[in-house]
């Protein structure tokens, strides 16, 4: 199987250099290199109208996305690109706070490549396990590949087959939320991400100065985005459900 690793990283975000390094080093054989992110600095207004349009998909995403997290949606994108352009059976797309724990995380990538091949698999390496109860996909008695319900949020580390890069590339020529938001609505993308555990990645974030996507806020947003983001998640956890019947 034909598997290169790809992490999304920021040039100008040069203290986590060294933790991308670690990383391909880690990943060692497999072939792993930088990709360059998108910078949200660089983005003109025309650029991010060209992608962006808030209310296109039904629950309605209540936030405006910042640039940043448009920069972040794009980068994703670059990657599947990178898969489908270079014919590989699937990529594994890092971004570059992402540590991983070894002899744990290889063994459950290779379980993870069982799944990929001629599929729309989206295998994700998540920080969070999944909660009891998820559907066992496949496992070997040390990992096992779950579907969570509704889907993990996060989009630090995942394989993502071909077929699903292809139909991840043609559902988000316009998006409205986060990458990982929308990766929550199976029904509008044709892909269901899946979940590994353990997944043996470990967050380097507050290690190496915190997310470069989150901003400060008043007590009184902080307020209204809990009330706004527990009204959606619920109403995604509703859909989601009823998508799983139906299909």
């Amino acid at each position: 199987m034909k598997i290169e690793a790809f992490i999304i990283h920021l040039k100008r975000a040069e203290a986590r250099r060294p933790q991308v390094d670690e990383l391909i080093r880690q990943l060692a054989p497999l072939p792993a290199r930088v990709l360059d992110a998108v910078d949200a600095q660089e983005l003109s207004g025309a650029e991010l109208e060209k992608v962006y349009q808030r209310r296109l998909f039904t629950p309605c995403y209540p936030f405006e996305l910042r640039p940043a997290e448009i920069a972040c949606f794009l980068s994703h994108r670059k990657a599947w690109s990178e898969i489908v352009e270079k014919k590989l059976d699937a990529g594994l797309v890092f971004e570059d706070d992402v540590g991983i724990e070894p002899n744990v995380f290889r063994g459950a990538l290779q379980l993870a490549e069982t799944l990929c091949e001629g599929s729309p698999a989206y295998i994700q390496f998540n920080f969070r396990k999944p909660k009891d109860g998820a559907a066992v996909i496949a496992s070997d008695g040390t990992a096992q590949i779950v579907r969570p319900q509704p889907v993990l949020l996060g989009a630090m580390a995942q394989l993502v087959s071909r077929e699903a890069a292809m139909r991840l590339l043609e559902h988000s020529e316009m998006f409205d939320r986060p990458v990982d938001v929308l990766l929550q609505m199976h029904w509008q993308t044709s892909v269901y991400p899946l979940a590994a555990d353990p997944a043996g990645t470990v967050n380097r974030d507050m290690k190496l100065g915190g997310s470069t996507l989150h901003a400060s806020k008043s007590l009184s947003e902080r307020v209204w985005r809990e009330w706004s983001r527990y009204r959606y998640r619920s109403a995604i956890k509703r859909l989601s459900r009823q998508q799983l019947r139906t299909n």
